[in-house]
């Protein structure tokens, strides 16, 4: 590169980052530059925060000159350069997945005997349950909802209803008969089906935006229901001492017929803990195998071909109605299990719980991970949820910003530029490739890019 094109590209890019600093200091300047704080009158007053403002917009200026001097110029010499064959690329994608896959089962399985060694039993509790069994819930949300959006392309914004149905039903129902958690989770789960096909009735004519608006609503209706019938639900108050799952009848406490006392071992968390991390993990690959076998089944062809375009699913003589209800009802019985684990693993739920935030977080997983791809989805649960629960632990943070630096405050503007950069960088999700349930004589990846935006 001459000198006058190096000078044309340092000067481009101090404009892109002079512009990127006046727009990030434009843009938080009212969430970072200002704070309400309470005064010793107990008055609100507006404090102010620009040094830790002027930290960002140099985070962001420099970041976005660092790669207009790097990143952009690699991006258009690699465009220049002759490709591969995209069809090559998808194969190796493939392959690497299938590699993946395996590894990331045996770690999960191993996961907590590791952090045992590592942590031992006092510091394992917080490792396990915030990092394991929390990621776990979202990725088996994730997967329940990538039968609905990333298989049969309906968009539903209204996910967290049926997670909600599948918790309230394990409460009440154990509450009110005493029955285990193994008994009521696959009723749960037929609950939150039951209801998935409620909603799938008023939807079948329904496409993109319209549908979107409706799932969103009966996720707000059923969340209404539940703060206003109080005489079933508690309301506001929630519903407290739900019953804790046992390993076959014996519970997790500290009394002569707890656990630890009759296995001969010194009471502690850890052990209902790791149980329940099992627990979850059984369900979320329980319900990744089941995605997967019911994909090359007829019915999951039918919701691919119903993804791809619905007038030429109706040209062939598939039934759609039949095909969006079984998506609908699959989707939320898998929600209605996860659900059911959640309320057995807090022991207390409320109407709080189940908010459109919810439903927005598991479809930005099953979005940035890839539609319709399970090692995708897993990947961005990992990310998305353990990256919040990785800034609970940043406390080093508050001796560059000051003690009163909270970072988890921060977690959504965080979210919001991980989602822009994804959308960026990787438009159909980190795993943005189709495997075919069918093939004639081998399979081949087809590459999201040579498909059209907005079908497959």
């Amino acid at each position: 590169m001459d000198a006058p094109s190096a000078r044309i590209d340092i000067g481009h890019a101090a404009k892109d980052a002079g512009l990127t600093a006046l727009l990030t200091f434009f843009l938080l300047l009212p969430l970072i530059g200002f704070k309400t704080v309470q005064n010793i009158h107990n008055e609100l007053a507006l404090d102010t925060r620009f040094p830790l403002l002027f930290v960002f917009v140099a985070l962001a200026a420099g970041g976005r000159f660092v790669y207009a001097l790097t990143v952009l110029p690699w991006r258009e010499r690699r465009a220049r350069r002759t490709r591969a064959p995209r069809e090559d690329a998808a194969r190796v994608r493939a392959r690497i997945e299938r590699l993946l896959a395996p590894g990331a089962i045996g770690f999960v399985i191993v996961y907590p005997m590791i952090v045992l060694g590592l942590a031992g039993f006092g510091g394992a509790v917080k490792w396990v349950d915030n990092f394991g069994i929390q990621i776990l819930i979202y990725v088996m949300l994730g997967f329940g909802l990538n039968i609905v959006v990333g298989l049969a392309g309906l968009l539903d914004l209204g996910y967290v209803a049926f997670y909600a149905v599948g918790a309230y039903a394990y409460a009440l129902l154990a509450k009110t008969f005493g029955l285990s958690f193994f008994m009521l989770l696959p009723l749960a789960g037929c609950l939150a089906a039951f209801w998935g096909i409620l909603l799938g009735f008023p939807v079948l004519r329904l496409r993109g935006d319209y549908l979107a608006i409706v799932t969103l609503a009966f996720g707000e209706i059923i969340r209404l229901v539940l703060i206003n019938w109080v005489d079933l639900t508690n309301g506001y108050a929630g519903i407290t001492g739900i019953p804790r799952p046992t390993f076959f009848g014996i519970p997790f406490n500290a009394d002569d017929d707890g656990f630890a006392a009759i296995f001969g071992l010194e009471f502690s968390p850890i052990y209902r803990t790791i149980f329940l991390y099992y627990v979850i993990l059984a369900l979320a690959l329980l319900t990744a195998f089941v995605t997967v076998r019911l994909r090359r089944l007829p019915i999951g062809r039918a919701w691919e071909a119903l993804r791809e375009d619905e007038i030429a699913c109706r040209s062939l003589g598939i039934n759609t109605t039949n095909t969006k209800l079984t998506a609908f009802a699959m989707g939320a019985m898998f929600g209605g299990f996860a659900g059911s684990f959640f309320a057995a693993r807090q022991g207390f739920i409320s109407p709080e719980s189940f908010t459109f935030l919810e439903s927005a977080t598991i479809l930005a997983i099953v979005v940035l991970g890839g539609m319709g791809s399970q090692v995708g989805v897993a990947i961005a649960a990992i990310a998305m949820i353990g990256g919040t629960e990785i800034l609970r632990e940043l406390d080093v943070l508050k001796d560059v910003f000051g003690p009163d630096f909270d970072p988890t405050q921060y977690r959504m503007l965080l979210f919001g530029f991980a989602m822009v950069a994804i959308m960026v960088w990787r438009p159909r999700g980190l795993i943005a490739t189709r495997a075919p349930s069918l093939f004639l004589k081998e399979r081949k990846s087809i590459a999201g890019s040579l498909v059209k935006e907005g079908h497959g």
